[in-house]
């Protein structure tokens, strides 16, 4: 498994067809798009790969374009926790580049994942230059923390079909993940490291979510058909 240091050596430039799939690059003006895309990096991380590691020293802001993270926190305190998938077009940790400080979470590539990023220096630029970067990064903020409140609420959750279904929901959320409309490209393995089930429980619910109408099962992946259900929806056997 490469180093996090190893994954930023052979990282390259954006494409241009990778740049355009940035969704908050459209809410810079020319000029400063410009600037970030001399800077901007991306590289390809594999299936346990770490982008970052708990107590490490934030240097980059991240962005995946492509693929499946998660983020959890750091084992060898305690038992695992998942906090969150990471889906395509979301980026992550803004929180901590803005206070510069060391991650207290990790994030993992669950598959081969194209991830983007800038560097501390470019992200606090943006900050201090940039009124549309800084109306995005309030919201995402905003956004983040909607989310974690909801991650809480689903702890808490005894009914596993009623778990699946809020953690899809999470994923689908198209402020934080641009990348993802209503198709999410994602295996029954790979949602149950998510959740914290096991794939044979996690296929259970799904089929309990697709009798219910409220996604389709489909070849690489989940479908939503009713986004609603999926986060406010109550389920029979959760009475």
């Amino acid at each position: 498994m490469p180093s996090i240091d190893q994954l930023r050596n052979r990282a390259r430039s954006l494409s241009d067809d990778e740049f355009v799939q940035i969704a908050w690059l459209k809410e810079l003006t020319a000029d400063e798009r410009a600037y970030v895309r001399a800077e901007m990096l991306v590289t390809v991380a594999q299936p346990g790969d770490y982008v970052v590691r708990f107590g490490k020293p934030v240097t980059f802001w991240f962005g995946l374009i492509d693929g499946l993270l998660k983020m959890s926190n750091d084992e060898s305190q305690g038992a695992a926790i998942t906090f969150t998938g990471l889906a395509p077009g979301g980026w992550f940790g803004e929180g901590t580049v803005l206070k510069r400080e060391s991650y207290r979470y990790n994030v993992q590539a669950l598959r081969t994942s194209r991830v983007a990023g800038i560097s501390v220096e470019m992200f606090h630029w943006l900050i201090a230059n940039s009124l549309g970067f800084n109306r995005f990064v309030m919201y995402q903020l905003n956004e983040r923390l909607g989310q974690f409140i909801a991650a809480r609420e689903i702890d808490r959750l005894n009914d596993p079909d009623l778990r699946v279904a809020r953690n899809l929901a999470a994923m689908f959320d198209t402020e934080l993940y641009p990348g993802v409309v209503s198709m999410l490209r994602i295996t029954q393995q790979e949602l149950a490291y998510l959740v914290g089930l096991s794939r044979q429980r996690v296929n259970e619910a799904l089929k309990v979510l697709a009798a219910k109408g409220w996604i389709s099962v489909e070849y690489g992946g989940l479908r939503v058909l009713n986004l609603d259900a999926l986060r406010y929806g109550e389920l029979a056997s959760a009475a």
